[in-house]
């Protein structure tokens, strides 16, 4: 093209694009309408899954302690909704209650039992073996918790094994406790009574020593006593273990409540009630009458703190006093959170008994009273010697070192049945009706019933 036809082209272009810009010219094609796209449909909100769980706390104060504990989990476990149940209190119409609800299929996901009844839950098939879910969780490792609940919480009936490599786990432990004497100081000091807590920092604290305490503030009043005890098989199991005898042989195999050890332990908690009525009648709970300030010392565990804090006297806790084998006698308590066998959500019951048991969560059950965490380790024991009231905390530790009884199934039997049979004979001595030599001659030909032939 030479330059005049190039100038002339350039005219044109010029032209048109003024005619496009003043409205005239011919209009550009209509472009085709795309079709209206649907609305895409929002996706739901993943719905949350209602995970149910249940405790046996001892009195409202601990109820509201896992209250507390559930809603904070609740909002740290994301895609689960949590329910917290409480149970009925101490005795064990609450594990009856479960035992029927899991056959029904209207049991929590999770619960709490005893480390009693971990082998009875378990032979019934009423719980959950989590080996396989444990398996595949990163860092997890049986040996963080106390080795004597996890003996049992790790035991296999179908091999005979136990540990890490069983093939079994049948829950966490939740945590652990011995039992203490919980104080009454103004009463003492009433009375003129010696203190506990000195005479056990001076080696004195004794069956002999703790006679003479409850003696002297019974003498206050008929309607103060200087001694208390729930009626269930901890309580007056110690006097037993504190003379030499048990409830057991060594390998918990057979009955041996009918060794001289064991009846003589007996023999002196009979006359706590008969002879001396120092106590609180047997059967009849004792912690209303302590936090009423009318009882000098109440025995109980750990979990009794969050209600005793609330009383309004002088109070602090002392170790059990020692008995003829020089041992308190003590228990290593523990129970577990366990799973539901007909659960529809095991996994995420699973990330509900890792919460429960880590030790951020268990520092704070600790700090608010009701238990000693169950992990192992010093800076555990350093943490809960700040969790006061009450002062005295160094005494469920010392209940610790003392070689306590380590709470246990019976693989070998049925605990529950031994219980039902073990229960009411001992109660019918403490209350008057039997003697210490009725219970001794036929004790052991009922309760070996409860084992396995």
């Amino acid at each position: 093209m030479n330059r005049k036809l190039w100038m002339l082209a350039n005219v044109f272009v010029l032209a048109a694009l003024v005619l496009a810009a003043c409205g005239g010219g011919t209009p550009a094609p209509a472009q085709p309408q795309q079709p209206a796209q649907p609305e895409q449909p929002q996706q739901p909100a993943a719905e949350e899954i209602t995970i149910r769980w249940r405790t046996r706390p001892d009195n409202q104060e601990e109820i509201n302690v896992y209250s507390t504990i559930s809603k904070e989990l609740d909002a740290q476990l994301d895609g689960i909704k949590l329910v917290y149940e409480p149970g009925g209190t101490e005795g064990a119409n609450y594990q009856d209650q479960l035992r029927t609800e899991v056959a029904a299929g209207t049991a929590p996901d999770v619960f709490w039992i005893p480390g009693t009844d971990i082998a009875d839950f378990a032979t019934r098939g009423l719980i959950l073996n989590i080996a396989d879910l444990a398996a595949r969780t990163e860092g997890f490792d049986v040996n963080a918790f106390y080795p004597g609940p996890m003996y049992h919480l790790t035991y296999n009936p179908a091999n005979g094994q136990s540990g890490a490599n069983s093939g079994a786990l049948w829950g966490l432990p939740r945590d652990v406790s011995t039992f203490a004497l919980y104080l009454n100081l103004d009463l003492i000091e009433e009375a003129g009574a010696p203190d506990p807590r000195e005479l056990a920092k001076q080696g004195k604290w004794d069956w002999e020593a703790f006679l003479d305490v409850a003696k002297k503030t019974r003498a206050l009043g008929s309607d103060i006593y200087g001694y208390g005890a729930s009626a269930w098989w901890g309580p007056y199991g110690v006097w037993l273990n504190a003379a030499g005898g048990g409830f057991f042989n060594a390998d918990r195999t057979a009955c041996a409540l009918n060794t001289p050890e064991s009846l003589k332990g007996l023999e002196f908690q009979r006359a706590l009630y008969q002879e001396h009525d120092v106590a609180v009648p047997y059967g009849e709970d004792p912690e209303p009458p302590f936090r009423a300030g009318k009882v000098a010392m109440f025995q109980n565990g750990r979990w009794a703190t969050p209600g005793i804090r609330t009383v309004t006297f002088n109070w602090d806790v002392v170790e059990l006093p020692k008995g003829p084998n020089g041992h308190m006698g003590n228990w290593l308590f523990w129970g577990a959170y366990v799973i539901n066998a007909k659960t529809q959500h095991p996994e995420q019951a699973w990330k509900l008994l890792q919460a429960l048991t880590t030790a951020e969560t268990q520092g704070k059950v600790a700090a608010l009273g009701a238990n000693i965490p169950s992990r192992v380790g010093q800076e555990a024991f350093d943490a809960f010697l700040t969790f006061t009231p009450p002062a005295n905390n160094q005494a469920f530790l010392n209940g610790l070192a003392d070689n306590p009884a380590t709470e246990g199934p019976l693989w070998a039997g049925s605990w529950p049945e031994y219980d039902k049979i073990m229960g009411p004979a001992i109660q019918a001595v403490l209350t008057g009706s039997k003697t210490v030599e009725e219970f001794g001659a036929t004790i052991c030909d009922e309760a070996n019933k409860a084992f396995n032939k």
